[in-house]
């Protein structure tokens, strides 16, 4: 069993990583929890059955020692995420770092820096590499059955309710705060796409802006708070009320509880009026793009496309693959695949987690056809949290690593998790320069001493 610290007890730390090891008592166990809210931090060292608590995280790290803990969780607000990472590899225990890694570039090659001369086991919270899902995708492409990729497209559905309460209203609002919305909300996409590549970019090229979320797009006589009598109450799809009130009214966990601790009804409403998250949407001061896409090129002419949008009545992602001898389509929130085999000889590879299997003959070739569904984890944390069982399946893998002593290698690799990083900085500075970014250079020209443009995944 596992001795883990939590530094952050918030949505990630406890709903997420947290939630997990007090689950799974025989493979780790929650021993201590740093927060700076006394309501959190006694919540979530309560459901561990009484760990130890912090309210400052550098008296956490201090005692890690003397806690024996085997590995850190560090799921605190991004700004400090390089500070507390720093800190505990500093102490020589392995840790996972909730992504994004590094609110910026410059503290990215901070923590790049130091992670090099400390030899830190780091890993990074790229959870969706870990859901039945996506690692079924990558089994099939990896087998070779659609041939040689060509393209990759990802769409990131991010929900228009979603993109209101996360980027307009909430943590991610604003880059000086948290993150470019392609590194805060898209990282996982980059990550997905430069897993699945095997390799790093040539070159990347943006386009995206901040265009609704304005206040020249307020409602005529829209006030600044919802519940300041807005005109346009009952057609606005973002109206607070209807999704804090209404739509999650028997939910008191995430994300209801950011609005404040009180979480009744009464609460809900007093916490609205004055409240970030009961701010009229086009009178907020968020500055993240809110919808985007990202053209990235490959060696050997693969070529893949990102596009993010919170115009979108889901919140999940779709992906395309063609290869040179198939095509695979999915959408991750049902686990549904399609999977079109051109060469008469071409097989799905076995062992694949398929909960159901239809083969066809398509026209007017008759090649094979496969629509699976893949079995989905049995329970999920839903619309904010989760991730399709990626959540459950990191953290797995973590406790599982922390084992072996293998934390920062393969799967869990710092290398390829700093490249997808480099990506979102590098698609971000294209879309605000109007300029494709040749990636080999630009990465070149950073203060990376390993530069993760020089890993491949045979090397990680």
């Amino acid at each position: 069993m596992q001795r883990i610290a939590i530094i952050g007890a918030g949505g990630r730390g406890r709903d997420a990583y947290g939630r997990w090891a007090i689950e799974h008592p025989d493979e780790a166990r929650v021993v201590a929890v740093a927060d700076v809210d006394p309501v959190r931090r006694g919540a979530l060292a309560q459901a561990a059955g009484g760990a130890a608590e912090y309210g400052d995280w550098t008296e956490l790290v201090a005692d890690l020692g003397d806690l024996a803990i085997d590995g850190v969780v560090i799921a605190v607000p991004d700004a400090l995420h390089v500070d507390v990472a720093i800190s505990v590899a500093d102490h020589g225990v392995p840790f996972l770092l909730e992504k994004p890694a590094a609110p910026t570039l410059a503290e990215l090659e901070r923590l790049a820096t130091h992670a090099g001369k400390v030899a830190a086991r780091l890993a990074i919270g790229h959870v969706l590499r870990f859901t039945p899902f996506w690692r079924t995708v990558k089994r099939i492409v990896d087998s070779g059955a659609i041939g040689r990729l060509m393209t990759i497209e990802v769409r990131e559905n991010i929900g228009f309710w979603h993109f209101a309460h996360s980027y307009v209203r909430g943590n991610w609002r604003r880059t000086d705060l948290s993150s470019a919305m392609v590194l805060a909300k898209t990282s996982h996409d980059l990550d997905l796409i430069r897993w699945i590549a095997g390799s790093a970019p040539e070159t990347i090229y943006s386009i995206g802006e901040l265009s609704w979320f304005r206040p020249e797009n307020a409602p005529k006589g829209a006030p600044e708070f919802c519940l300041d009598g807005c005109p346009a109450a009952d057609r606005c799809p973002f109206f607070a009320p209807r999704y804090y009130v209404d739509a999650l009214a028997d939910v008191h966990g995430h994300p209801v509880h950011l609005l404040g601790d009180d979480t009744s009804i009464a609460g809900r409403l007093e916490s609205l009026r004055t409240g970030d998250y009961g701010r009229c949407v086009y009178r907020s001061d968020n500055d993240v793009a809110d919808h985007q896409q990202t053209a990235i090129a490959f060696p050997g002419g693969l070529t893949a496309t990102l596009t993010a949008s919170a115009f979108t009545a889901e919140n999940t992602r779709n992906v395309a693959i063609t290869g040179s001898e198939g095509q695979l389509t999915g959408h991750m929130e049902s686990g549904e695949l399609v999977v079109d085999l051109f060469s008469p000889l071409a097989r799905l590879p076995e062992g694949l987690p398929i909960a159901e299997h239809e083969e066809s003959a398509k026209p007017p070739m008759g090649h094979a056809r496969h629509r699976i569904r893949v079995a989905m984890p049995s329970e999920d944390l839903g619309d904010h949290a989760g991730h399709a069982g990626g959540d459950a399946g990191l953290m797995a893998e973590f406790v599982a690593a922390l084992g072996r002593g293998t934390v920062g290698t393969g799967e869990l690799s710092f290398a390829t998790a700093l490249d997808s990083h480099l990506m979102a900085f590098a698609a971000e500075e294209s879309r605000l320069t109007g300029s494709r970014v040749d990636f080999a250079e630009w990465v070149d020209g950073l203060d990376v001493p390993h530069p993760a443009h020089a890993v491949t995944e045979a090397d990680a």
